[in-house]
């Protein structure tokens, strides 16, 4: 069992925790919203090579959740990797 992290160490892994958080967000709000709601005049202008998809449309029904798959692994990438870092375990005892 590895020794309690720091107050200091525990502040700095909350304080990337919430940055990387906000910012996937954001990300998702971007093509959740943005991509299949806002944007979608502009998007489908343009089609999906082979498919004849509007890519609009492609990304209000499939796109983002494909996005969110991904947004999914790399917040769980970042997360393993910033336990590692500054906890220097895998983060379970906090």
């Amino acid at each position: 069992m590895s020794s309690t992290p720091s107050p200091e160490a525990r502040a700095r892994y909350w304080r990337k925790n919430l940055s990387w958080l906000g910012g996937l967000l954001t990300v998702w709000f971007i093509v959740s919203y943005g991509c299949g709601i806002l944007f979608v005049d502009q998007l489908d202008k343009i089609r999906i090579p082979g498919t004849g998809f509007k890519l609009g449309f492609w990304f209000s029904q499939q796109g983002s959740i494909y996005v969110f798959l991904v947004l999914i692994a790399v917040y769980v990438f970042v997360m393993n990797r910033l336990d590692r870092e500054l906890l220097g375990a895998e983060g379970d005892d906090l």
